[in-house]
């Protein structure tokens, strides 16, 4: 018999929450650095959850009418610059080729940041009348920002994402195309990963360069700092007017169109580990999981336990589930370690007396319950196991979101409830920019967004006690 292999241990949430993240990324196989500094390898598992995501969020996009198109990955430098608020706001983060083979190019290309330009570029050359309108478009690729600092999925140099960008002949279309995406992805949060979110407006100094409205879902981690979903930004006519992108309209006049742009990237991982995780490693919602059932024959060197196991298997692939079983040498014990740090959903365990009694065992991954099921009723029991998983995971995390969030009138309360508890701080908030960096600079904590659901916490600002009527969200954030 081979050697029996032991899971590795990782680091406790509880002693070091940011080396456990780590070592669930690396020793759940998601991720492995690369020899570039700053980036990773997505390795096949962790490329399989991203695959499943992108299915669930393609399908979506393409309900609403939405294309996907293809973009060069290198942007003329002169390109970028044309509208120039967004080149002020990625220049730091710019990666620049200068040369080309052994020559070097007359002029820097970019390494796309994020893909507006290359898009008004497009749009200037091929649209030419209202009746082409809107252009619908979506892609999904990587994009290259020089971050100073990095962490697997939540910060890289280079990451996956979708780039929706569309154009629209009316402002009113295109504020309703900003506010369809934004409730797309916090559907798609709440429905598929099983993580609630606080949809709202970021501020005038956190919005997307050059855009004249961004709005975002924000995620409370389990360490109740916050982490930034996804974000949907409504443009106006100012890139269109950068970059003569223009139409003639119904009065039979040049006209310039309205532009959205909206992403997601595999930063949404990184939040499901850190929403749903626990000390033996990765918990996945059902929708998303590379492997939704994890079949474990119990002493299957007994005459028909591989048999009858291989069979539960092949029902359940038959009935649409992604199922996988384990017969390797490996132990029982070592069997459950393995596939509880993968997150797979549901374990079915069938030994000889369970075949024999005409049953076998069903162990849910986020909370241990276990369930014996007939196994006529195999398929019926595995769907409501694998809901009660996705609805016991969006309540454990929507409980976790609720119990942090704290009213605060005043920059001081603000930061002694933050350093007690983390989590989101809301208070009332004048607009002032100075008032943000007065609770950066007090109380360390960045705005967050100004929630859609707006409460009325009083009628001053908490941080400079002038008139106020927007409530805003506090939070330390990844």
């Amino acid at each position: 018999m081979a050697k029996e292999k032991k899971v590795e241990q990782i680091t406790d949430m509880e002693v070091d929450f940011a080396q456990w993240y780590t070592d669930v990324c690396r020793k759940a196989e998601l991720v492995e650095y690369a020899s570039v500094k700053g980036f990773t390898i997505l390795r096949p598992y962790g490329y399989a959850i991203w695959e499943n995501m992108q299915r669930i969020l393609d399908g979506e996009f393409k309900k609403t009418g939405h294309e996907n198109v293809a973009m060069p990955v290198l942007i003329p430098e002169s390109l970028l610059k044309k509208e120039g608020e967004l080149v002020n706001g990625f220049a730091p983060e710019v990666a620049w080729v200068t040369m080309g083979g052994s020559e070097k190019l007359e002029e820097r290309l970019a390494f796309r940041p994020t893909s507006e330009t290359m898009f008004c570029d497009h749009w200037s050359n091929v649209l030419q009348t209202y009746r082409q309108l809107p252009m619908l478009y979506n892609q999904w690729c990587s994009v290259i920002r020089w971050e100073k600092t990095t962490r697997p999925f939540l910060r890289s140099r280079e990451f996956w994402w979708q780039e929706g960008h569309t154009i629209h002949e009316t402002a009113e279309e295109a504020k309703a195309e900003t506010e369809q995406q934004l409730k797309c992805y916090a559907d798609f949060f709440e429905n598929v990963l099983a993580i609630p979110v606080v949809p709202g407006q970021k501020t005038e100094k956190e919005k997307f360069a050059g855009a004249e409205a961004t709005y975002t879902v924000e995620c409370m981690m389990k360490d109740h700092k916050a982490l930034q979903g996804a974000t949907s930004h409504y443009f106006g006519d100012k890139f269109s007017r950068a970059y003569n992108v223009t139409f003639t309209g119904r009065d039979n006049k040049l006209q310039y169109p309205f532009q959205t742009s909206w992403g997601s990237t595999t930063r949404m991982i990184g939040a499901v580990i850190m929403t749903h995780g626990d000390n033996n490693g990765l918990v996945l919602p059902p929708k998303i999981a590379p492997i939704q059932v994890i079949v474990l024959p119990i002493a299957q060197h007994k005459p028909g336990v591989l048999e009858g196991a291989s069979a539960l298997r092949d029902r359940l692939i038959a009935a649409g589930y992604r199922v996988k079983m384990d017969d390797s040498d490996n132990s029982m014990g070592w069997k459950c370690a393995e596939y509880e740090m993968k997150g797979v959903p549901l374990r079915v365990e069938c030994g000889p007396r369970d075949l024999e009694n005409g049953q076998c065992v069903l162990v849910r991954r986020n909370d241990g319950e276990k369930t014996v099921v007939k196994l006529e009723e195999l398929e019926s029991a595995v769907a409501a196991q694998l809901e009660l998983v996705q609805k016991g995971m969006y309540e454990k995390a929507r409980k976790n979101l609720e119990e942090h969030i704290f009213e605060a009138h005043s920059v001081e309360e603000a930061r002694e409830l933050q350093q007690k508890n983390g989590g989101f701080i809301k208070t009332m908030w004048c607009g002032d920019e100075a008032c943000e960096l007065k609770m950066k600079e007090a109380a360390g904590m960045s705005s967050r967004c100004m929630p859609l659901n707006q409460e009325h916490l009083g009628d001053t600002c908490a941080c400079c006690g002038r008139p106020a009527s927007k409530m805003i969200y506090w939070g330390i954030a990844y």
